[in-house]
């Protein structure tokens, strides 16, 4: 199936590494031109030079932590430049810090909300003049399954996520007539750094290791197993694409059966 994604302007945030770096190598081996973003230079460095050599494609970086309240309006002005428009914006932040409701004090919860509802919204409001001059343009939120079905020790993003999915819906109806497609993706547990995190938390709580608890988690889908990152990157770079034309305000669980819910 072509996708009709070749030429097409694509912004992914928090893509250094995980999810987000596996969506931007999906859309930059398209045929997408590409701008990546992180507030780590190193990291964005090595993704900007891994990326160009596995796609043969020119990659855009740009550094910027997402928290800082200017941020989000200058990384899509820049990408915006230096890509001739935009078409794509796929929201994309790292995780708040694990633990329990008790453990968490006022400064944790802003900066919970600053990460993963402020910086999705203000990047989606930055966006929008660009998305408007575009014949496809479609936003992806990368949120987390933990907003259908709570994780232990995440109050954090099973609380704050639950209102970037909120705003996604209410986008994908209120502006649907502008031609601009909102969706968001629930990733289940994949096989990325920040999982790994996770796992050492758990082992350091339970005095197990990061092996059993990953093995334990794996249990959950009936596959047995995590996902990849590739395979979030497919549904992702599908439901970016012109392909996906008539997909508006779909919440995706990408998990491998772990959410037990029928709806």
């Amino acid at each position: 199936m072509d996708l009709g994604l070749e030429g097409k302007k694509a912004l992914i945030t928090g893509s250094s590494r995980g999810l987000g770096y596996a969506t931007a190598l999906g859309l930059s081996s398209e045929g997408c031109q590409v701008t990546i973003n992180s507030r780590n230079r190193e990291n964005l460095r090595d993704a900007k030079r891994k990326l160009s050599l596995q796609t043969g494609f020119e990659v855009h970086s740009i550094s910027a932590d997402l928290k800082n309240a200017e941020s989000p309006a200058r990384v899509v002005s820049e990408a915006a430049d230096m890509m001739g428009g935009l078409d794509i914006l796929v929201t994309n932040t790292g995780g708040p810090p694990s633990g329990s409701f008790a453990s968490m004090d006022d400064q944790n919860w802003q900066e919970a909300i600053e990460l993963n509802f402020m910086s999705h919204m203000r990047l989606i409001r930055a966006s929008l003049e660009s998305l408007k001059e575009s014949d496809f343009a479609s936003v992806l939120t990368i949120t987390s399954m933990s907003v259908k079905q709570p994780v232990p020790n995440l109050v954090l993003s099973n609380s704050v996520r639950s209102a970037t999915v909120g705003l996604t819906k209410t986008l994908a109806l209120e502006l649907g007539n502008l031609g601009i497609r909102f969706n968001s993706i629930l990733p289940g547990w994949t096989q990325t750094e920040r999982v790994e995190e996770l796992m050492e938390f758990r082992a350091k709580n339970n005095q197990t290791s990061v092996e059993e608890e990953t093995a334990r988690q794996a249990l959950d889908s009936p596959f047995n197993r995590l996902a990849t990152p590739q395979e979030f990157a497919n549904v992702a770079v599908f439901l970016v694409s012109p392909a996906a034309s008539y997909l508006t305000g779909t919440m995706l669980v990408v998990d491998g059966g772990m959410y037990k819910a029928t709806y």
